[in-house]
């Protein structure tokens, strides 16, 4: 990576820094934490709680769409509240809500107060069609801090065509706006296939949206949920390489990108965890592989075990899920989740 592109987001982080140090101290605190607690060898990773399935999208690439099972029981306020207790102990910061689309889900408010918000960097998925002045400003005195806006084409009919949704790209537009009038801060989330990377309008998408200082976080696709089987749209390790170099000039970020000045590559365990609607806590967001339930263990012994497992365990400057076509296969079930043991062979978990 260059200079340019260090300056650029060094620049960008420290200012978020200094925003979270005034808005939430607690919070601030932790991250200023990171870096003691990596020596360490512990995790510090991003809570991303799919806590609500339901959307009213029905996107190309959805990876959660064989996920919902009304058999199961989703987890409660009192429960959230004490998976944030745990987290708060172990010094952890940061959560993603996410979904389906949380803005149209009632338990949103009652979760984020049961976190206790003042304790962390709170950011939430959106699809921007709930996403108006009105509800941007509720977002903020909630407690939330960050929007992440999934848009995936500078042209409405790119975009709703992806989203299998007719004026979501104008509803999109709309809430940009309304979430940087409501002092939240934003970047765009876009999904990238190996042929959407070398494009033009990709070129023109970053473009347009970093013109306007926002940065662009990029999803590489995986053939998961409803987009299983999409082996073309994978990447390669020179698509890789060529992302780099768009990283020099832009502020476009996925997430092998380094933060916090730190390298982390594969984040999985070390930097995110995902805990769905039911409590199952997976190493990878995009992966079926559960490595425990909060209902049934503590999430210190989850991340610990989740911390001996090798491919979560090691450093990877690659994505398994967006890469590693025998990899993802492997993953795929009729059952969801499936249990850590029962995927893992012994010499891919260390003693």
């Amino acid at each position: 990576m260059t200079e340019k592109k260090k300056i650029l987001v060094s620049g960008n982080e420290e200012k978020k820094r200094e925003k979270l140090k005034t808005e939430k101290p607690l919070a601030y605190a932790k991250v200023c934490n990171f870096d003691e607690k990596m020596k360490k060898g512990e995790s510090i990773a991003i809570l991303q709680f799919q806590f609500d399935y339901k959307c009213n999208f029905r996107c190309s690439h959805c990876s959660i769409s064989d996920r919902m099972d009304p058999k199961r029981k989703p987890l409660d306020v009192d429960e959230v509240a004490d998976i944030a207790r745990q987290a708060d102990e172990l010094g952890l910061a940061r959560w993603v809500l996410t979904g389906g689309e949380p803005l149209m889900s009632p338990k949103l408010e009652p979760f984020v107060k049961a976190m206790d918000p003042k304790k962390w960097y709170i950011s939430c998925d959106s699809n921007g069609w709930f996403l108006d002045q009105k509800r941007a400003v509720a977002l903020k005195t909630m407690g939330i801090d960050r929007i992440q806006l999934s848009i995936d084409g500078l042209e409405a009919a790119q975009h709703d065509e992806f989203r299998k949704f007719k004026g979501s790209h104008a509803r999109c537009m709309r809430a940009i706006d309304a979430t940087l009038d409501a002092g939240l801060d934003l970047f765009i989330q876009t999904v990238v296939t190996k042929t959407r990377l070398h494009s033009k309008e990709f070129k023109d998408f970053i473009t347009y949206f970093t013109g306007r200082n926002i940065d662009v976080f990029v999803t590489f696709a995986k053939p998961v949920g409803s987009y299983k089987g999409c082996f073309d749209g994978m990447i390669d390790q020179s698509d890789l390489d060529y992302f780099k170099t768009l990283q020099q000039d832009y502020r476009v970020f996925s997430h092998l990108t380094p933060a916090f000045g730190m390298s982390l590559g594969c984040p999985a365990v070390k930097g995110i965890l995902t805990i769905t609607e039911y409590g199952d806590v997976l190493g990878c967001q995009y992966t079926n592989i559960s490595i425990g339930n909060l209902r049934e263990e503590s999430l210190k012994d989850i991340i610990k075990r989740g911390a001996s497992i090798k491919w979560y365990k090691k450093h990877m400057d690659t994505c398994p899920p967006a890469m590693d076509k025998e990899y993802i296969q492997r993953t795929y079930s009729d059952r969801f989740p499936i249990p850590w043991n029962e995927f893992f062979s012994e010499d891919e978990i260390e003693k």
